[in-house]
């Protein structure tokens, strides 16, 4: 590994208390971390800015990130808090953003490099878009009573 990822934790004061022994793993072994992102938006916010920190900073000590676009989720909407209808978003539109914040985010991440630790940008849309309602339904609802998940 190229840095002490904990070391360089503790010197900008970023780390209030640690699980004895992940030091000593973080030095022996390549990790990975993800930030999760919302697509609803062709630009993260500066919210963002410390995960994206933490994500260089992990990169530049050996350890893969990971940068999670929330797809799915994008796809289903989300009340803005202004009314209860979801603003939905088409995959046109969801791709649009998610390469626009991939851009911003590559100024921090290496996406390009050839080591195994360059950055990865996954979209929870890939592994969902197959799973139906039927599949949820089976999977999900036998843990909760049909009036609960109507609800």
């Amino acid at each position: 590994m190229a840095k002490n990822f904990v070391e360089e934790l503790r010197w900008r004061g970023m780390l209030a208390q640690i699980m004895p022994g992940t030091e000593e793993y973080l030095n022996t072994h390549m990790v990975s971390a993800y930030l999760g992102t919302d697509p609803t938006a062709d630009s993260l916010h500066i919210g963002h800015l410390c995960g994206i920190m933490m994500l260089r900073h992990l990169q530049r000590c050996g350890h893969k990130p990971y940068l999670l676009v929330g797809g799915a989720t994008g796809m289903i909407g989300d009340p803005s808090g202004k009314s209860q209808e979801r603003n939905l978003l088409d995959s046109k539109t969801l791709y649009h953003n998610q390469e626009a914040i991939k851009k911003q985010v590559a100024k921090f991440l290496d996406f390009d490099g050839n080591e195994p630790n360059k950055a990865e940008l996954v979209n929870n849309y890939d592994w969902m878009k197959d799973f139906t309602f039927l599949d949820f339904a089976r999977e999900v609802g036998k843990h909760i009573t049909v009036n609960y998940m109507m609800a």
